[in-house]
C-alpha cells in the first residue's frame, strides 16, 4: 500500500497539483460533492492510488472492512490537441538546464495545464466508478481519489503526461541542440541519460542501435 498522505491544509502545494484540483472545481456538475472528498483525502482514506496510461486505480477506506476500489478512466488526448500544445511550446522551454532541473517556465506550464486546451481532461472525458453502494456518479471515494491525483502530481508532474498518454519528451526534442563533431555521440547519450531521469521514463533505444550497425 502506498497511502496518500497529506500534511497541513493544502492538498496540492505544486503548480501542477493545484491547478489540476482549481480544474476539477470548476466543473458545475462536481462542486456538491467534491468538498466531501477534500476531507476523505485529508484524512489519509486513500490508500493506495496508481496513476496508469489512461487509468487511475485506488483503494479507499469507508465504512466497510474491506476498502472501497475506485476507477478513473480518461480518454487519451487527441493527437490534434497534442500537436497543438507542441506547437504552442515550440521555442518557449528555456534551456536543458531548466528541464534537468526537473521545472519548466511559467509560460509552458500555462499552456500544459490550459483548462481548455491544455492536457487536463474535460468532464466529457472522464469516467468514474467506485465498489461503494453510493448510487451518485461521483460519491466522496472518488471524489477523494481526484483530489489524490493532484496530490501524486506535486511530486510526479510527469504523472499528468502518462494520464494523458502522451510523451513529455517530444516537448523538448525540437529544443536539444548537439555540438556537431566527434563529441555528438557523447552529448546525445547524456542527453537521454538526463531527460529520462527527470521525466522517469526510458527513451527509444532503437535509434540509437540502428545507428552503431549503420555503415
Amino acid at each position: 500500500m502506498e497511502p496518500i498522505r497529506i500534511k497541513g491544509n493544502l492538498i496540492a502545494r505544486s503548480f501542477w497539483g493545484r491547478r489540476w484540483c482549481a480544474h476539477l472545481e470548476s466543473f458545475s456538475d462536481y462542486a456538491n460533492r467534491l468538498p466531501r472528498g477534500r476531507s476523505y483525502a485529508r484524512n489519509g482514506s486513500i490508500l493506495k492510488l496508481d496513476i496508469l496510461p489512461g487509468l487511475v486505480v485506488a483503494r479507499v477506506r469507508g465504512s466497510r472492512a474491506r476498502p472501497y476500489v475506485v476507477t478513473v478512466r480518461i480518454k487519451r488526448l487527441p493527437s490534434a490537441s497534442w500537436k497543438a500544445i507542441k506547437i504552442r511550446c515550440s521555442d518557449r522551454i528555456g534551456s536543458v538546464l531548466d528541464l534537468l532541473r526537473g521545472s519548466l517556465s511559467d509560460e509552458v506550464m500555462a499552456i500544459v495545464t490550459d483548462p481548455a486546451a491544455g492536457l487536463f481532461p474535460k468532464p466529457r472525458e472522464i469516467t468514474l466508478e467506485c465498489s461503494c453502494p453510493d448510487w451518485a456518479n461521483m460519491c466522496k471515494h472518488v471524489a477523494a481519489v481526484l483530489y489524490g491525483i493532484g496530490h501524486r502530481f506535486d511530486t510526479g508532474p510527469e504523472l499528468l503526461f502518462r494520464l494523458r498518454k502522451v510523451d513529455p519528451a517530444e516537448l523538448i526534442a525540437a529544443e536539444l541542440a548537439l555540438p556537431a563533431g566527434k563529441d555528438a555521440d557523447a552529448a546525445d547519450t547524456l542527453a537521454d541519460d538526463q531527460i529520462s531521469a527527470v521525466f522517469d521514463i526510458d527513451l527509444d533505444a532503437e535509434a540509437t542501435q540502428e545507428e552503431i550497425v549503420a555503415p
